[in-house]
Order: structure tokens, then sequence, then C-alpha cells
């Protein structure tokens, strides 16, 4: 898969979130200026971020929405100056298609959505108008279902179709199961199990599970100390094949995945 300038095959890569917003469930407000955001994106770079994931609005549970030009104000101007400093992709986390454009005009190389083209129309789109590559995440608003990866793979077969019809190449599109989004915790617990079996809708996949409550129920722990269970799913991602895992702790990651490769000999 490309994203921006680079090419993404045959390994498991590490997505690193930056969130530039006030209210993220665990790092919110650190990096809500362009100073501090340009000092952890050199961070990033340095402790292994293959791409950069840019969010201004929250989506915890309980969140709430920011509008679009809040959410591109937060945004765009870090991405633009990312770009002129640092040689990295960029992936934009929104589902709003008038964020998405701001983005792709700043430099960002990639659309992340969590609501899989299925919220606003038009960001399908707009990752064809600027010829994005795109993540899109499984979601539902009520964690009701009668198969659950069998209804997962259905919904994100819809969202693929969406992106398709639009004039999307399937080649530029990721997707994600929507760990910690519409899913109870057993269902958390079974998408982790199961999500190779997406592997039949020909994307690649990435795994978001970083920090999320999911570790935190099964630990007893809050946000701050789910770093080794985060790096269990990681490393379960490399052993199924995951193209890319989205996380917080970019180093720690890395090297267990890195770890995990050498092992199983995929490289």
């Amino acid at each position: 898969m490309k994203i921006g300038n680079r090419e993404f095959n045959n390994r498991t890569y590490v997505m690193g979130i930056l969130n530039i917003t006030p209210d993220s469930f665990s790092d919110g407000g650190k990096y809500n200026s362009i100073d501090r955001a340009l000092k952890r994106a050199e961070e990033m770079i340095k402790e292994g971020a293959d791409v950069i994931d840019i969010g201004g609005e929250s989506t915890r549970p309980g969140y709430t929405p920011v509008s679009a030009a809040e959410e591109t104000e937060r945004t765009a101007p870090i991405i633009e100056k990312i770009k002129e400093r640092m040689d990295i992709p960029i992936s934009i986390d929104t589902y709003k298609a008038e964020v998405a454009e701001e983005a792709a005009k700043a430099g960002a190389d990639m659309l992340n959505d969590i609501w899989g083209f299925k919220k606003d129309s038009e960001m399908a789109h707009i990752a064809v108008k600027y010829n994005l590559s795109c993540c899109i995440m499984h979601n539902r608003k009520e964690p009701i279902y009668n198969d659950l990866i069998a209804d997962v793979r259905n919904d994100i077969e819809e969202s693929i179709n969406i992106g398709i019809k639009a004039g999307l190449d399937k080649k530029r599109i990721m997707i994600d199961p929507g760990i910690g989004f519409g899913k109870s915790y057993e269902q958390n617990i079974d998408i982790i199990k199961g999500f190779s079996q997406l592997n039949t809708l020909g994307c690649p996949i990435l795994i978001g599970a970083s920090r999320k409550s999911v570790i935190g129920l099964t630990l007893g722990l809050p946000p701050e100390e789910r770093l080794e269970g985060t790096v269990a799913i990681s490393v379960i991602a490399a052993l199924n094949g995951a193209l890319f895992v989205r996380v917080h702790d970019i180093k720690e990651n890395k090297r267990a995945i890195l770890m995990t490769e050498k092992i199983i000999g995929r490289w």
C-alpha cells in the first residue's frame, strides 16, 4: 500500500497518534500547540513511527463534537509545519470532509475516517480529488450484531464500495475493525482474536487498540498504565498479518513488533 511517497508491504508498521486536542482520553492537552506538536512529531520519528496520525477532535466515549472550522484550525497548520520540516507520511483523523480537504491542502497523505465514509458522503470524493490513501474504520451506534465478524465484514465492505463508487482505487484502502467503537468489551476481545478473518476483503488491516478500555477493563488499569496491554495486542497484530498498528507509545511497540517479526522470519 502506498501512503504519500512510501510503500508499505509485508511487514507490520507503526502509525503514531498525535492528538491536537484538549480532551483526548489519555493525552489530551499535551500537544495542542504548534511547538509542542512539532517536538512530539520529531520524537515520534526518532522512536520509529512510519506514519503520523493527527486528530483535532477527541472521539473517546462521551466526547463533545467540535465544529469543522475549529478542528481544521487545530490540525491544518500543524500538518503544514510537519510536512515542511519532516519527511514522513501524515494521516488526518477526521470524519468531516471540510476538515479532510483542508488537511489535504496542507499536505496530508491519508484520511483516517472512524465512520468509514458513512457519516459524511463527501469524504470518499475528497480522497479521490486529492489522490489520498484511506483508512476506513468499522463503527456502529449500538453494539448489536447477529454474527460479529460477519457483520463487521459486511459493514466494512459497504464502506469499501462507497469509496470504489466514488472512484477510489481499492489499492489505496486500508481497513480498521474499530476496536472500542460500537462494540462491547467481549466483542472487542473477539475482534482482536478474529480480525484476520477480514483478510477476505482484500485490503490491508490496521489495528488501533492503544490504551483503550478493553485493556483497562481486562487489567484494571487507567489509560496511563496500559502500555504492556497495548504491546501485547501489537504483537498479536503482527503475528496475524496486520499492516499497521496505531499507538501512542511508539518506541516500545516498534521494538516488540521488530522482535516478533525476527522470530517468525519476516526479516
